[in-house]
């Protein structure tokens, strides 16, 4: 397998994202002798090894919510850092996020193999999706998107599937479902290489890009679709939105903020990529059409345009053309990577991390969309700074 992998760094995207579905989705048809391409283990009893007070760093969450209320959170730790001792966990609870478990589930591939980037989404069928990274260390210029499904998130202890390595990449964000009923999945190859230091690296160039991958048949494969190239990229960490218009406009996180490019072909072909006139900072953003069809922006709003701070909660009623309101969900340096999920009563669940060395928090807002238009909390349904989870080991 290596070395057809290595021989295939020359040909199209297309083919390359046809190859690893055909070789490396099935599960347990890989080579020992490339370790990121060895399928993880689910371990479904963690132990106290990835307790609370074993890990010094975690940041990177995502969140879901069950049919019947129960809320899904994940992130990943492990290390100091960003690094090869990274680990995914999945946590729950069932009192409307008032308290949480411990961990649930660990993603924590063996060896010098990182497992990051995570991202939660349930899918239309109601099935959810765990979706992670892995890389050998900390980047090896290729890194894979693997997923594991379960038919029961309302269950505290849901059957999972074995692991399933979709695709080269990295997708932090959730998948969007278009109207026709495609999926479409923000899949990313950073643009810098693979460090020359590590044993097994992979220089893909057609590949670097927010590249989009489409999946016709409700998640059985997937396919590369196109790609998005926005100038000063950093780490892509794009997401889409179907314009009511059928049109799809994806944004992009830069070095000056957001970028922006769109397709009207469906996401074969994308616009050259520009600077977006939303304001923001070389960070991560979430973006999400609600169910009354409005979108919701949630960002950083410092006044430097500098400091990871005073994220926001805004509100379009207009398809991005403009932004309304701007709830204030945390002032405080060192809040960021938001990401979120509504429920069928209009409520929307913003997670976030806070301070990912220091106190090591995953928090938790909720809020509706009159509370983001009144700019302060009027529903009766605002809640802010609700833990998730603390991670409480401290340095020797």
């Amino acid at each position: 397998m290596r070395s057809l992998l290595l021989s295939c760094s020359f040909l199209t995207p297309l083919f390359l994202a046809s190859a690893f579905t055909t070789f490396c989705s099935a599960e347990g048809n890989t080579k020992q002798d490339d370790p990121a391409l060895v399928a993880p283990p689910v371990n479904t009893q963690p132990g106290k090894e990835y307790a609370d007070d074993t890990r010094l760093f975690q940041g990177i969450p995502g969140m879901e919510r069950a049919s019947n209320g129960r809320l899904w959170a994940l992130w990943y730790a492990g290390g100091t850092g960003e690094g090869e001792l990274n680990y995914v966990t999945l946590v729950t609870s069932q009192d409307d996020g008032k308290s949480w478990s411990g961990p649930k589930v660990v993603i924590d591939p063996p060896g010098p193999v990182r497992a990051y980037d995570p991202a939660i989404w349930h899918d239309p069928s109601g099935r959810l999706w765990v979706f992670w990274a892995q890389s050998y260390r900390w980047w090896d210029g290729r890194s894979g998107v693997w997923a594991i499904t379960t038919e029961n998130s309302d269950q505290e202890h849901p059957k999972w599937s074995k692991p399933r390595r979709i695709c080269n990449g990295i997708m932090m964000n959730k998948p969007t479902v278009l109207a026709n009923g495609d999926w479409l999945l923000p899949v990313a190859v950073w643009k810098q290489s693979a460090k020359d230091s590590i044993e097994y690296r992979f220089d893909l160039p057609e590949e670097r890009g927010g590249n989009i991958f489409i999946s016709k048949d409700k998640g059985k494969s997937f396919q590369l679709l196109g790609q998005t190239n926005v100038p000063q990229r950093t780490f892509d960490e794009h997401m889409i939105v179907e314009r009511k218009d059928k049109s799809l406009w994806t944004l992009v996180r830069t070095s000056y903020g957001i970028g922006e490019s769109s397709s009207t072909d469906g996401g074969k072909i994308w616009s050259a990529g520009k600077a977006s006139s939303i304001p923001h900072i070389n960070a991560r953003f979430f973006i999400r059409r609600l169910k009354s069809g409005n979108l919701v922006l949630v960002r950083h709003n410092p006044k430097n345009r500098k400091t990871r701070r005073d994220l926001t909660a805004y509100l379009s009623t207009d398809d991005g053309k403009t932004w309304q309101g701007g709830l204030l969900l945390d002032e405080r340096p060192g809040v960021s990577y938001p990401d979120g999920i509504q429920s069928e009563d209009g409520i929307i669940y913003i997670i976030y991390d806070y301070s990912r060395t220091g106190e090591k928090k995953i928090l938790m807002s909720t809020f509706k969309e009159e509370d983001i238009l009144a700019g302060k909390p009027v529903s009766g349904k605002v809640r802010q700074r609700v833990l998730i989870n603390q991670a409480t080991a401290q340095k020797k």
